[in-house]
């Protein structure tokens, strides 16, 4: 192995730029290969032009973002940043297939690190695909990174620790929040106390945002979501009733909200794409989808492949950064930079504070494990994949043919098929086929190369 030769990292999140803060120290060079023009992924790369201020943020998230950038410039002569560039696939052995504007060209890599992150679930109910309701990613996104407000008048729905803090910055941001609704009951939240008290600073900082929201008088109900969104050629209005502890909306005690734009968050999934495009083994996780099988270096079952981050498991931002850390410290011991009993000290600490968040973690994850009720919001009419517009009642069909595996789903109703590869509807396929008793051998919706859309003409130009 060439040991000058640059690791590559596919991913300028906390992750990825973690690790090459890692490797920077450690004196070995990587490149970062960042789809967006700035380093930090949706949380901490903040806006996309320059502003003297950032209200809408809070004091922790600040500083998380300056903890970022200081990692990154302290070795930044170590680290080549390849910014506006997409990863189309592997080509070759030890090789990826790269866009950047109207180019395309090869990395090779002797070690790769895949940071990719995750992407939102989506959850059919009548009317999501009208103007105005947004993922809570995207809400973020034009907050954060566009500087945008989403909405005048609008609302959120969904559940988990997300809800809380995007409330917040829209607050901040000018925004009037009309309601927050987590689909959990607060009981159940109060069980995860022992598993929140793993990191008692950002249980904390939580309990901290839920005094913001009652100081600034906006309301926040457990045990609540979302029922249906009303408009023509833009969200109006949405219906929100009362959810049982199956998430089952009790409609006869349902509410309507005049709103101009709504947050939808139910949760994320391993956005892991190009992991599975590259033959890496997978198992399924019903909290983040399909992730790759990892040891505790995260290292991969294919050699020299690391991945790190949300696209391992979605734990969060501190969590990712540690595995980042791991990560690198195994590069720099198999480079010889480190002896192993070197990198067993640099990395026991990092391990012991990435257990205490998957326990952290894990608590929230019990709260806000997803219910049958949400399978329930779709009409027959409704629309489940977008790309192809296969609607609820053509997946109902399929089940009760006999249906038991998503590649079948996929051939029966074309779900899948689209431009985005199964991102917004494989995991309403995997609930359902779940729900009707399918457990074993479901398998997933395979990627194909390249993992994003290009000309043709674009092709014959090379």
């Amino acid at each position: 192995m060439t040991h000058s030769c640059p690791v590559v990292i596919v991913g300028g999140g906390p992750a990825g730029t973690a690790a090459a803060g890692q490797l920077g120290k450690l004196g070995i060079t990587s490149k970062i290969i960042e789809e967006a023009s700035k380093i930090g992924g949706v949380i901490y790369r903040g806006p996309l032009r320059n502003t003297h201020s950032l209200p809408h943020l809070d004091d922790n998230l600040k500083r998380a973002m300056a903890a970022l950038q200081t990692r990154y410039y302290a070795n930044r002569r170590h680290i080549e940043l390849l910014e506006n560039t997409r990863v189309l696939g592997p080509e070759g052995t030890h090789s990826l297939l790269l866009n950047k504007g109207e180019t395309l060209s090869n990395i090779e890599y002797q070690e790769l690190i895949l940071a990719t992150g995750c992407h939102e679930r989506s959850v059919p109910f009548e009317g999501w695909q009208l103007p105005g309701v947004m993922l809570m990613g995207g809400v973020q996104l034009q907050i954060k990174s566009g500087l945008v407000q989403p909405g005048r008048k609008m609302a959120l729905v969904g559940t988990g620790p997300l809800l809380p803090l995007v409330a917040c910055q829209l607050h901040r941001s000018g925004i009037d929040v009309v309601g927050v609704y987590e689909a959990s009951q607060f009981s159940k939240l109060a069980k995860e106390a022992v598993a929140l008290l793993n990191e008692p600073k950002l249980t904390l900082s939580g309990l901290s945002m839920m005094g913001y929201l009652k100081k600034h008088t906006i309301p926040f109900y457990y045990g609540w979501g979302i029922v249906s969104a009303q408009g023509e050629n833009a969200l109006k209005s949405i219906t929100v009733a009362p959810y049982n502890e199956h998430w089952q909306a009790d409609t006869q005690n349902a509410q309507t909200l005049e709103v101009d734009a709504l947050g939808v968050g139910y949760g994320f999934v391993a956005r892991s794409q190009l992991a599975m495009l590259m033959g890496l083994d997978h198992q399924y996780s019903t909290v983040s989808g399909s992730i790759p099988t990892l040891d505790q270096w995260q290292h991969s079952s294919v050699n020299n492949v690391y991945v790190a981050g949300d696209s391992s498991g979605v734990l969060g931002a501190d969590a990712a950064i540690c595995e980042g850390q791991i990560a690198a410290i195994r590069i720099a011991q198999n480079r010889g930079v480190l002896t192993g009993k070197e990198a067993a000290q640099h990395a026991g600490k990092v391990m012991r504070k990435l257990e205490r968040l998957k326990r952290f973690r894990s608590g929230f994850d019990r709260f806000s494990e997803r219910q049958v009720g949400l399978m329930e919001l779709a009409k027959p009419e409704t629309v489940v994949c977008r790309c192809e517009k296969t609607t609820r009642a053509q997946v109902d069909i399929a089940l009760a043919q006999g249906v038991k595996d998503i590649t079948s789903l996929k051939m029966r109703t074309r779900l899948g098929m689209g431009d985005c590869q199964g991102k917004t509807c494989a995991s309403y396929a995997i609930d359902r086929l779940h729900q009707s008793g399918c457990t074993d051998n479901i398998g997933a919706i395979k990627p194909r190369f390249p993992l994003d859309p290009i000309p043709f003409t674009f092709l014959e130009e090379q």
